[in-house]
């Protein structure tokens, strides 16, 4: 059978101060729908997995946040993670759960904050992922064209098509985050694509793959064979889960693994990674500007985004141009879009000099 697995635990410290360790970005509507970036993300796969095989990863603070907006999720489809360790163990750990309760399953892993418009080209792409690794041996990523030379995502470089299929190739190499310059390499070649972060492959699969790359992260889940998907899991993973090393799924396994191919797909992707990334995908005013939750009146403002939490609140700007003006609760930022990046060390700045309180 099918699975999807929605990774749901991180803390969104790129949209600070509108993202907050107590309700990071995956659990706000972002676009003024009525659902937040998590239940878009879990209506989105419905239609493809149904809900008593769709599993949440998240931080165990987040758990309330999870039952609120998602309460049909059966409790036991619900994995919290004690500690904070990147997508590798979640990854892993979720695909032993999966094995447990279905040997020959594969599973789909999505984040849960990124942003699809073309669901139903993203529902094609999926069956035909799902058919591909249910083939053999195969772990397989999704890749996105890129349409500017984006040095916020990482790139999947393309090798040879594989016969038979259409759209899906031996992945080359994996470069993470590169420079201006290489990134207009990347882009001009036609070679590369962007890493969307969206897997697929059985459960089987990956986890032979963790044996063989990532013994260390194996080693940890490995002892809890017997207890997946039964009453002794929680306490198991509770005592367990913080051992395991800190590691993304694509330098723990990804990058080293020889079985690894990318399907090129168009689905109207975004990650939402960051302001610009908002900035990109959201309805502009005549002069390029983004509002969110706010009531603006500006003069000479153009290409910023203003995101408040009060839907009251009135912001009266004059001469900015490519800025963020974030006013959310205790915290209010003001800062160049260019210089987004660095937001993310702000938030520890804050946390070191002010407390956690304001983060």
């Amino acid at each position: 059978m099918r699975y999807c697995v929605i990774m749901c635990g991180g803390v969104g410290s790129r949209f600070w101060p509108y993202s907050r360790e107590a309700c990071p970005k995956q659990f706000l509507d972002f676009f003024g729908s009525g659902r937040s970036l998590l239940q878009m993300t879990f209506d989105r796969i419905l239609d493809i997995v149904p809900a008593e095989r769709i599993i949440l990863l998240t931080n165990r603070r987040y758990a309330p946040l999870i039952r609120e907006q998602l309460p049909d999720i059966k409790e036991e489809n619900i994995l919290l993670e004690p500690a904070r360790r990147n997508t590798a163990p979640c990854i892993c750990w979720a695909a032993k759960h999966i094995a447990a309760r279905d040997p020959e399953g594969s599973m789909v892993v999505l984040p849960s904050d990124h942003l699809v418009l073309k669901e139903k080209a993203f529902h094609e792409a999926l069956l035909k992922g799902f058919e591909f690794v249910e083939g053999g041996d195969r772990l397989l990523t999704l890749g996105i064209r890129p349409s500017s030379p984006h040095t916020g995502y990482g790139y999947i470089q393309k090798s040879s098509p594989i016969d038979g299929t259409e759209g899906f190739y031996k992945v080359r190499s994996f470069t993470e985050k590169p420079d201006l310059e290489l990134a207009k390499v990347f882009l001009s070649s036609g070679e590369f694509y962007w890493n969307a972060g969206i897997f697929l492959w059985s459960a089987k699969s990956i986890l032979k793959a963790f044996r063989l790359y990532d013994p260390e992260t194996a080693a940890v889940f490995d002892r809890g064979d017997g207890l997946y998907a039964g009453s002794e899991e929680t306490d198991f993973i509770d005592r367990a889960f913080p051992s395991a090393p800190s590691n993304s799924i694509d330098y723990a396994v990804m990058e080293k693994a020889r079985n690894v191919y990318v399907e090129t797909v168009d689905i109207g992707w975004s990650d939402l990674g960051s302001w610009k990334a908002l900035y990109e995908i959201s309805p502009r005013d005549a002069d390029g500007n983004v509002t969110q939750n706010c009531r603006l009146i500006q003069q000479d403002c153009h290409d910023t985004v203003f995101a408040i939490s009060d839907r009251e609140k009135i912001v009266v700007a004059k001469g900015l141009n490519n800025y963020v003006i974030s006013d959310t609760g205790n915290a209010l930022v003001i800062y160049p879009i260019e210089d987004e990046q660095k937001i993310k060390q702000i938030v520890n700045d804050v946390k070191d000099r002010f407390g956690e309180h304001y983060v």
